[in-house]
């Protein structure tokens, strides 16, 4: 890799609110190419919580509390490295992602501020399409965050005081966090208005009724065959665009994942009784005049609220190990007057949990979380091509099967540079 040349080519990334910035790339004299990308971002917030019924809310993601954090938003920061070439007629690829944030546990020696190492993957390719292996985001739900506009600011926090990681954005406010696993991913090939994603993931542990401090703490730790998750999308166009403006655009999506999980991990167990767990998610969006429109949700049966499997809150299964359902939605708007850089955005989402019938019967879960939904409006100025300004407000709430609730407002202002 001798005689390299050093050069800048543009990056764009996708979604509501698109951020372009310049990537670092260095062509090598043996054809491969490397590239250095990232971004940082830093928020001031404020959140006034109160308890509007008192009880306990097992679940809730809106705590009682008035506190201001300056933190990173719900996109971690972002230092990504990757290298492509080709050799025998084959398109290849590694990927490394490292994902830090500024925020604290709220005592001296910061140790909330942690380095996340989500992304680690290879790719191999061709007219046939890619494989995929190594960590990266997950099938299920995954283009049900990426059309979030709050991927670019905060969401809901939650959780003020001591909160390490991310905000949570919309996540438990309208779809189930698809997390970073390992897998085995095949695409059909990019470029083409449809696409199909289909991969085996490293399994879970199912956790429930109560969270899991450890994978031994599950309800279901037996994971003796890999989960398996889809997701197909269809991008088109529609009408002719008129002479500087883009066109206008509609995108579909499904998404689903099925795992089977054993009571315990050992075969002398018996009986070792197992569920299936299963979801499925959709959505539509549509780019019109300037406005972008778009709706999503999703099922679970089994999966949880907030995160998959439960591993929050043990939400997926109730005492007796039956499977819970969930369900969620999102709706979203956002406006960029033609060459302006200014977009405005407001949506509203929840994230329900319906108790079993054995939990209705003995009346055994009065407590736990009902839904959790927010409404979010955002205001965005894209400053230069690389820094976004960005302003929120979000009002959350939680509310259990008691009527016990929390409700919260929160504002947040920021910035986010791209690179």
């Amino acid at each position: 890799m001798k005689r390299f040349a050093l050069w800048c080519t543009a990056l764009s990334l996708a979604g509501a609110g698109a951020l372009k910035a310049q990537a670092l790339t260095m062509q090598m004299s043996n054809g491969w190419a490397f590239t250095f990308s990232g971004n940082v971002n830093a928020f001031l917030m404020y959140t006034d919580g109160k308890v509007k019924t008192p009880g306990a809310i097992v679940g809730g993601l809106v705590p009682a509390e008035q506190i201001s954090r300056i933190r990173t938003g719900l996109l971690p920061g972002f230092a990504t490295f990757e290298a492509k070439g080709k050799e025998a007629g084959l398109d290849l690829g590694v990927h490394f992602g490292f994902e830090p944030q500024i925020n604290s546990n709220s005592l001296h020696d910061n140790f909330g501020a942690q380095i996340d190492f989500r992304q680690m993957y290879l790719t191999v390719g061709g007219s046939w399409g890619q494989i995929l292996a190594g960590r990266e985001i997950g099938l299920y739900e995954r283009q049900n965050i990426l059309t979030d506009m709050t991927l670019f600011g905060t969401g809901a926090s939650g959780g003020g005081l001591a909160a390490g990681g991310t905000t949570l954005g919309r996540i438990g406010f309208g779809y189930i966090y698809p997390n970073f696993n390992a897998q085995i991913t095949y695409s059909t090939p990019a470029g083409k208005p449809a696409q199909l994603s289909v991969g085996v993931f490293d399994p879970s542990v199912v956790c429930g009724p109560s969270p899991c401090a450890s994978a031994s703490d599950a309800s279901y730790q037996g994971t003796k065959t890999p989960r398996v998750e889809a997701e197909a999308t269809w991008t088109g166009t529609m009408g002719t665009a008129a002479e500087g403006a883009s066109a206008n655009k509609i995108m579909l999506w499904v998404n689903g994942m099925m795992q089977n999980t054993k009571q315990s991990v050992s075969p002398d167990v018996s009986p070792n009784n197992s569920i299936t767990s299963a979801g499925a998610g959709g959505g539509i969006k549509l780019d019109v005049s300037g406005f972008s429109l778009m709706g999503s949700g999703y099922y679970g049966d089994g999966v949880g609220t907030t995160l998959m499997f439960g591993q929050l809150d043990g939400s997926a299964v109730d005492f007796d190990g039956g499977k819970r359902k969930s369900y969620g939605y999102i709706g979203q708007i956002t406006f960029t007057p033609t060459a302006s850089k200014w977009t405005v955005g407001a949506s509203y989402g929840s994230s329900m949990l319906k108790q079993t019938d054995a939990e209705i019967a003995a009346g055994t879960a009065a407590d736990l979380v009902k839904d959790n939904s927010a409404f979010d409006g955002m205001l965005t100025l894209q400053w230069t091509k690389a820094l976004k300004w960005v302003a929120e407000y979000t009002y959350a709430q939680s509310k259990a099967f008691s009527a016990a609730k929390t409700a919260s407002n929160q504002v947040s202002t920021g910035l986010m540079l791209t690179f």
